[in-house]
C-alpha cells in the first residue's frame, strides 16, 4: 500500500468531532478529492473538508465528539498515492524526497534526506557522516531531482551558503 502523509492533526475543533489539520498538499482544496484516509494504520472515511490554504477542518466517520477527536491530536493523516493529486513538473511529495541521496554535480555524496519541513522555502534535514545538517531549498541550491533513482543534485557553493 503506497501512502503519502497529506496532513497532521493539530487539535479538535468544536464539540462534534471535527479536527483542525495542517495540510501538506498545495491547498486544503486538494483534500476534498480524497474519500478515505489512514491514521495510525486505521482507515477512516473522510466525510467533510472545509478551509483553504495550509489549514483545514475535517470530519471523519466514527469520530462523533470532542473526546473522540482528542485522541487524534498530533497524528499524521495519510492517503493512498492514487487518491492524491498528480503534481505538475518540478513539484514533489515530501515522502518522495525523504531517503534521497544529496550529491554535488561532481558526484560527491553529502548525505541522505531525513525529512523536509514545509515552509515558504522548504527546510531539508540531512544525515551526513559528520552528523545532521539542515539547508533551505533556496533558489539555485537544488539543481536536479531524480525521484526514480532517489538522487537530489545540489550546487555545492550555494549548498554551503545555506546549510547549517
Amino acid at each position: 500500500m503506497d501512502v503519502l502523509t497529506v496532513a497532521t492533526i493539530l487539535k479538535p475543533q468544536g464539540i462534534r468531532g471535527e479536527l483542525k489539520v495542517k495540510v501538506y498538499l498545495d491547498s486544503a482544496e486538494d483534500l476534498k478529492n480524497i474519500t478515505q484516509v489512514y491514521i495510525s494504520g486505521e482507515k477512516y472515511a473522510l466525510l467533510n473538508v472545509r478551509g483553504a490554504g495550509e489549514y483545514a477542518y475535517i470530519t471523519l466517520r466514527g469520530v462523533a465528539d470532542r473526546n473522540a477527536a482528542e485522541l487524534f491530536r498530533g497524528k499524521d493523516v495519510e492517503a493512498l498515492r492514487e487518491d492524491c493529486p498528480v503534481l505538475p513538473e518540478g513539484k514533489y511529495y515530501i515522502g518522495d524526497l525523504e531517503g534521497c541521496k544529496i550529491v554535488t554535480h561532481s558526484g560527491e555524496e553529502i548525505g541522505e534526506v531525513l525529512s523536509v519541513t514545509p515552509a515558504r522555502t522548504d527546510i531539508f534535514t540531512v544525515s551526513t557522516p559528520k552528523g545532521e545538517l539542515s539547508f533551505a531549498a533556496a533558489e539555485g541550491v537544488i539543481t536536479q531531482v531524480d525521484i526514480e533513482n532517489k538522487i537530489i543534485t545540489v550546487d555545492k557553493k550555494r549548498f554551503k551558503e545555506v546549510s547549517v
